[in-house]
């Protein structure tokens, strides 16, 4: 059974806003809303990926010092 929730709608300058009850808190701080005929969905945004974080980062321009990179010692199975 899906919970359900009766909620005041508002204006918040010239937006229609509606404040979320704590037992339907979304986590994070942005989420996603679409319309799906005459309902609307709010669902929590995906954390961003690594690679995007990554993306992000300025390149590093220095050179890091050599490292020793020995042949594995042999093993017998």
């Amino acid at each position: 059974m899906t919970a359900e929730r009766r909620v005041k709608i508002f204006k918040n300058g010239r937006n229609q806003a509606v404040r979320i009850p704590r037992d339907f808190e979304l986590p994070g701080e942005d989420a996603v809303m679409r319309k799906e005929g005459e309902r609307l969905v709010i669902e929590p945004t995906a954390p961003p990926s690594l690679l995007a974080l990554l993306k992000t980062l300025n390149p590093i321009e220095e050179d890091f010092a050599p490292m020793p990179d020995p042949a594995p010692e042999p093993v017998e199975l």
